[in-house]
C-alpha cells in the first residue's frame, strides 16, 4: 500500500526537482529577456510546490503562509515586467 509520504518522496519531489533543473537550463540558455523572466517566475512557482509538499509532509501549516507570500511576490514581479515591456513597445 502506497502512503502519501511515499508518494511525495518517490513521485512528486523528483518531478519537481526535474522541473527545476529544466527551468534553470531555460534561464541560462534563454535567448531573450522574456524567456529569462518567465523561467524565474516558473522557478518561484516550482519552489512554491516544493514548499507546499514540505508543509504537508512535516505537518507545518506556517510554510503555506510563506508559499502564499512568494506567490504574491512572483505575481507582482511578472505584472511589473509586463508593464515594462508594454511601455518599451510603445516607444
Amino acid at each position: 500500500m502506497i502512503t502519501l509520504e511515499t508518494y511525495f518522496d518517490y513521485v512528486i519531489l523528483p518531478i519537481l526537482a526535474i522541473a527545476v533543473m529544466l527551468v534553470f537550463i531555460r534561464l541560462f540558455k534563454g535567448p531573450s529577456l522574456v524567456d529569462r523572466v518567465i523561467s524565474l517566475d516558473l522557478i518561484i512557482t516550482t519552489g512554491i510546490g516544493i514548499i507546499t509538499v514540505y508543509s504537508i509532509r512535516s505537518n507545518q501549516e506556517v510554510f503555506l503562509d510563506v508559499a502564499i507570500i512568494l506567490a504574491l511576490i512572483a505575481f507582482l514581479g511578472t505584472v511589473a515586467f509586463a508593464y515594462y515591456i508594454e511601455k518599451q513597445n510603445d516607444d
